[in-house]
């Protein structure tokens, strides 16, 4: 099993001029093999951009490249070569992205041809993945960095790792602060048993992050809206400042920590959310949201991306799998909100005006997102998640209610039936490696 393990770094001056030459030392080879490929195409020839064949290449053109322009000596030897190493093999990965892309051979969007580097506007990076490189025998509070030397780290990096293998060590600069990422390699464990809190359905929402069928409210903090006035006004005073003073400098630098300070505070919310739902409950349900499509419409973009449910969903996924959890999802066109929880009748509009659902059959009047965490709830808990014919409990009969599965029939064994509990989280539990 792959694990991440994230600290902070604690570098002094000197060593966070070397982190500042490692980091280029890495978009420097990255530019120079953009180059040389770019050449290549240009005289009609077929360019080798593979890792490896990158790597040749750059070895034996560093004593022409990495030279000073004064003195004439060669300067790649100050910073280590893994740092070109890491250029290179992330220079190869777009290049592979960029073709599998165009054969349709990549899933998401499509990719385009690599870009050059920018030294102010790329995350400054590199990585280790040979040499005596990780955690020191003597020093829990400390990592070794070749050619930098040992950098002292805000927590206990060996406690975090706990005696597992460091496969490699990933070293970037977001907000103004230097962290590094460890690739650890653990031996898989066994499944524990599922905790003892019972079922609950999920309603994730703009408004409330999420709802839980119990009534549980998980409030929203809306980390971009609550400092996009701070973002604007320091943004506003980046674009008035001279390309290359130190004014401008220190502008972005403060951009830069306003962009962190909104990442930490959704990633803080996020990661207690799921673990607290991970940790209590034993058979979590909740949607298979269609983000994209949410994100389409103009109105509710940003707040759709500041919720970050595509992070939520990922997230209780293989905290799931650890704590032993059974995670259900539910079909994506199954509808939760548009669903009386207590006669099963179905609406056919529900605007996202109306916070609170009324039932004309039964009269029932509860907050929409409740009523929707409680459909869910049922949905996932259901013993058969396709019915004798494929069906779903979309099915409705005249009356508009939802009617029961059919019995006593002979499986169909199409393909084309509508779920109300995906795979994802299901095969989420067989899962060995993160």
């Amino acid at each position: 099993m792959l694990e991440a393990v994230k600290v902070a770094l604690d570098p002094t001056p000197r060593q966070e001029r070397l982190l500042e030459s490692h980091a280029g030392a890495a978009r420097f080879a990255y530019n120079n093999g953009l180059a040389h490929v770019k050449d290549v195409l240009e005289r009609g020839d077929t360019p080798e951009w593979s890792y490896y064949a990158l790597r040749r290449w750059w070895n034996q053109a560093k004593n022409t490249l990495a030279v000073d322009e004064t003195t004439g000596e060669t300067w790649w030897p100050e910073n280590s070569k893994e740092a070109y190493n890491s250029g290179l093999e992330s220079l190869a990965d777009a290049l592979r992205n960029f073709s599998k892309s165009r054969k349709g051979r990549r899933k998401g969007r499509r990719m385009g041809f690599p870009r050059f580097k920018s030294k102010d506007k790329a995350v400054p990076r590199f990585a280790y993945t040979t040499g005596s490189f990780g955690l020191i025998d003597c020093g829990p509070h400390a990592l070794r960095l070749p050619k930098i030397g040992r950098v002292h780290c805000m927590e206990n990096v060996s406690k975090r790792v706990n005696g597992a293998k460091v496969l490699r060590m990933s070293v970037s600069k977001r907000g103004g602060r230097w962290q590094a990422s460890l690739t650890v390699e653990r031996a898989d464990l066994p499944i524990p048993s599922p905790p003892k809190g019972g079922s609950v359905g999920i309603d994730l929402g703009v408004k409330e992050l999420a709802t839980l069928s119990d009534g549980t409210v998980i409030h929203n903090p809306h980390a971009l809206k609550s400092n996009l006035r701070r973002l604007k006004k320091a943004q506003r005073n980046l674009s008035r400042k001279r390309k290359g003073s130190n004014r401008r400098r220190k502008a972005g630098a403060r951009v830069a920590r306003l962009y962190a300070r909104v990442a930490n505070l959704r990633s803080d919310v996020l990661n207690k959310t799921t673990a607290m739902l991970s940790h209590t409950y034993a058979d979590i349900s909740i949607e298979d949201l269609n983000v994209a499509g949410m994100v389409g419409n103009h109105r509710l973009a940003q707040s759709v991306q500041d919720a970050s449910f595509y992070e939520f969903c990922r997230q209780l996924t293989y905290k799931a799998a650890r704590t032993g959890a059974r995670l259900h999802v539910i079909d994506r066109w199954y509808p939760s909100s548009k669903t009386c929880s207590n006669c099963g009748m179905v609406k056919t509009k529900l605007s996202l005006s109306e916070r609170v659902y009324h039932c004309e059959e039964c009269g029932l009047a509860i907050d929409r997102d409740v009523n929707a965490a409680i459909n869910i709830q049922v949905a996932g808990s259901a013993p058969e998640t396709l019915n004798a014919r494929g069906g779903s409990g979309r099915r409705a009969n005249a009356s508009r209610r939802a009617t029961r599965h059919p019995a006593k029939r002979e499986p169909s064994g199409g393909e084309s039936h509508v779920r109300l509990g995906a795979g994802l989280g299901n095969e989420a539990m067989q899962m060995t490696s993160l």
